[in-house]
């Protein structure tokens, strides 16, 4: 018997290739079950519905070659899933920066989640899976927050993410990014280089402060172009650390105009009367060696209509 998503609706055993050797089984899961809710996978996961080798386990486990999966059937999960519109897909299809046989670069649209939860039914990840259910393998090799556009890598082998993975960690992927920050700031360049940590508040919240006892972050920042009370700058980032550029941003008392949880309200409503709706905040370009290319990549997605817009209404400096 096969469901409406073309998947059997009957338990289903499935041996682990090399593609999806080292992968952690939560991910494995759901590159298998293309469009089922991400809760849905972490449900019959706790539940023990899922096992390898005929043994529970844990979301994080790493697969190996050769692991035998088995797969419960997804006549509820039906319930819970629907297709992601053929306009995301032909949107994020049409965002694509660079593709070969190994990654995939999209220039994110802002306001979309690079992955489904917390009550977003589909992100980048699940989108791009419904619109290409023959590919064997895709996974996000970073992540962007949802108000951020931009350049957006994503693995189309095991082998590639963990190569991308290697870069990130070596520092070898120069990422940069343009922010758009509250108040004129004088210097060209500056480093920024408190620790952060992660807390979560009483509501659920997630908030990322300032601590000494927090991981080391550094943010290189560069001024591109002074106007009155703002200034655009370039960020660089030496770590990938959560919210790190608008944190490092709002430390400096100069925080990323139109940001919700760090910003000033005062600035952030003037601005939405010149028409920005978001945080002011692009993944401008990448920077790395790819073996495809046989040479330095260089990828960047134009800044959006959206951000330069308001800017065209500013007093240059």
């Amino acid at each position: 018997m096969v469901d409406g998503m073309g998947q059997p609706a009957r338990v289903r055993m499935v041996t682990v290739d090399e593609n999806n050797d080292g992968q952690r089984l939560d991910n494995f899961l759901l590159s298998q079950l293309k469009g089922v809710p991400r809760s849905w996978v972490y449900r019959v996961l706790r539940r023990g519905e899922v096992r390898v080798n005929k043994g529970r386990c844990k979301p994080a486990r790493r697969l190996q070659r050769g692991d035998v999966v088995r797969i419960p059937p997804l006549r509820q999960a039906l319930k819970e899933t629907s297709e992601p519109s053929s306009g995301l897909k032909v949107k994020l299809e049409k965002s694509i920066i660079h593709e070969d046989k190994l990654i995939l670069v999209i220039n994110k649209p802002w306001g979309l989640a690079v992955h489904g939860g917390s009550g977003v039914s589909h992100g980048v990840i699940e989108i791009l899976r419904a619109s290409r259910p023959d590919a064997p393998f895709l996974e996000l090799a970073h992540r962007l927050d949802r108000e951020t556009s931009g350049c957006l890598m994503l693995a189309k082998r095991r082998s590639a993410l963990r190569r991308l993975q290697e870069l990130q960690r070596a520092g070898r992927i120069t990422k940069r990014y343009l922010a758009l920050l509250s108040g004129r700031i004088e210097r060209k360049a500056w480093r920024a280089g408190a620790p952060l940590r992660k807390n979560t508040l009483r509501s659920g919240e997630r908030i990322v402060r300032v601590d000494p006892a927090g991981k080391p972050a550094l943010t290189l920042f560069r001024v591109v172009q002074r106007f009155a009370d703002t200034t655009l700058v370039e960020a660089v980032l030496e770590t990938g650390r959560t919210h790190q550029i608008r944190v490092h941003a709002a430390h400096n008392g100069t925080p990323i105009v139109g940001d919700p949880k760090y910003g000033d309200e005062a600035v952030n409503l003037r601005f939405r009367g010149l028409g920005l709706r978001r945080l002011y905040l692009h993944a401008a370009s990448l920077q790395f060696h790819w073996p495809e290319e046989g040479e330095r990549l260089r990828l960047t997605a134009p800044l959006p209509s959206d951000l330069q817009s308001p800017l065209e209404n500013l007093t240059r400096a």
